[in-house]
């Protein structure tokens, strides 16, 4: 009985022709998109870094997570920010900010990608200041000041005590006129009196 052996050959150009096919299949996306991602520093939006990045070859959205930093410095360099990473802008494919914001000033922005592939870029980004918000103009009505109370008691004071002068005066004035007029009546009677005594005397003596 004759027992048949694959050849040590065939076998092993089988093997080598299959990691050859998984190698070319595993490259193909690589090579489609390259080896280098584009990195575009669009500014700030209220002290937060703005990013675009995407496949340089193509211009495809990086799908998977991007490992990025971003450093900041003033132009003199006496201040710096960072590093900070790179978050996905929701709502979007293409777009990365920071979740920190950088305070008021001019910054020279500098972003290094090294995840999925290599990128850098590099801009200068100013912020600005944002002044508060100015006061109402509008001024609350104001309420009249109340009455001083010394104030509304001295005219109604007055007012009261002008009749009562008035009154008085009238009735003083009546008053006079009687005790004249009774004086008067007075002295007419006297004198009537003493007429006719004389009259009565006059006669008796005649008599």
């Amino acid at each position: 009985m004759r027992t048949r052996h694959s050849l040590p050959g065939r076998t092993g150009f089988g093997v080598l022709f299959l990691l050859l096919a998984q190698a070319v299949a595993l490259a193909t996306p690589a090579q489609a998109h390259g080896d280098t991602v584009k990195v575009v520093i669009n500014g700030q939006r209220e002290g937060h870094v703005t990013t675009d990045i995407t496949w340089e070859n193509d211009g495809d959205a990086i799908e998977e997570a991007v490992g990025a930093t971003v450093n900041s410095a003033s132009p003199d360099g006496s201040r710096t920010m960072g590093p900070w990473r790179l978050v996905r802008d929701a709502g979007t494919r293409t777009g990365w900010s920071t979740a920190e914001v950088l305070p008021p000033g001019n910054w020279k922005v500098h972003v290094h990608v090294g995840f999925p592939s290599l990128g850098h870029a590099e801009r200068e980004v100013s912020v600005p200041v944002v002044d508060p918000a100015p006061p109402s103009t509008s001024a609350a009505p104001t309420a009249p000041a109340p009455a001083s109370p010394s104030a509304t008691a001295v005219p109604s004071a007055a007012a009261s005590a002008s009749p009562a002068l008035a009154g008085g005066g009238s009735t003083f004035s009546w008053t006079t006129a009687g005790v004249a007029v009774a004086a008067l009546a007075g002295a007419a009677g006297g004198m009537l009196l003493v007429r006719r005594a004389r009259a009565r005397r006059q006669a008796r003596g005649d008599g």
